[in-house]
């Protein structure tokens, strides 16, 4: 299948390591030139050396923390100056500390909704008029399975990225009718640093090795095992392609069928 993809121009937010960097390596797969974004300028010229070599899609690469009160001018500013314009937005935001609810503290809260949820809305109402200009956009926001069911010992990330779910929503209705689509891509247990980090935390809490832990949560999964960067990454190239256009306001899970809801 052509994804309609080669020559569309991508920013991918958090694309230093894990899902980010899975997904902007499937855009460049498909052609599309692609902007990285994250905090290790090492590890992301890495990245774009390599993407590169590939021969089909371009990379460029940006410093950007999304902490910063300028990161979202900064990002305008980089999709003027590297890519010329946008046809993808890819928001992709690191997760929280492990904790409770009773450990989310109004500093926390504060911190944490700054990195991701304000910036995620601000960059994309900023982006939006070049896209409706041109009468086609991607939007696609990574958040976790944890909208659907509430992760334990996850307090801080099921709160702020459910706040991304109604926002989502909303946004897709209001930008469909300019060829704008808006979804969101939900990972459960795909194997990245940051699972092996929660991992990690959860032994710790509970006592146990992280042995004891990783083969806890697979017994969990009907799939049997951790799911493949490359396989979420997949998705999301999807959901950012031309034959998804009727693709929006949705909510994909690719998480190995270990929710149960429906």
């Amino acid at each position: 299948m052509d994804l309609g993809l080669t020559g569309k121009r991508a920013l991918v937010l958090a694309s230093s390591r894990g899902l980010g960097l899975g997904i902007a390596k499937a855009l460049a797969s498909e052609g599309a030139n692609v902007l990285l974004v994250g905090r290790s300028g090492d590890q992301l010229s890495e990245n774009c050396q390599a993407i590169n070599a590939e021969g089909k899609g371009k990379a460029d690469w940006v410093w950007g923390d999304l902490a910063e009160e300028n990161f979202v001018t900064a990002m305008v500013e980089a999709v003027k100056e590297k890519l010329g314009g946008i046809d993808v937005l890819v928001n992709n935001t690191g997760g929280p500390t492990p904790g409770t609810v009773g450990d989310m503290t109004a500093e926390k809260l504060d911190t944490f909704f700054q990195s991701m949820v304000l910036r995620v809305i601000t960059l994309t109402n900023a982006l939006l008029p070049q896209m409706k200009e041109q009468g086609w956009g991607r939007i696609l926001t990574v958040a976790s399975s944890g909208v659907f069911e509430p992760i334990p010992n996850l307090a801080l990330s099921n709160t702020l990225r459910a706040a991304l779910v109604g926002w989502n929503k909303t946004l897709a209705a209001e930008v469909a009718g300019f060829g704008i689509t808006a979804n969101m891509l939900l990972p459960g247990r795909i194997h990245t640093d940051r699972i092996d980090e929660l991992d990690g935390a959860n032994a710790k809490r509970q006592n146990k090795s992280v042995e004891e832990i990783r083969a806890a949560s697979l017994k969990t999964i009907p799939a049997g095992r951790l799911g493949k960067v490359e396989e979420f990454a997949a998705a999301g190239a999807f959901l950012c392609s031309q034959p998804a256009s009727y693709v929006t306001g949705t909510m994909l899970r690719v998480d190995g069928g270990a929710s149960r809801s429906i």
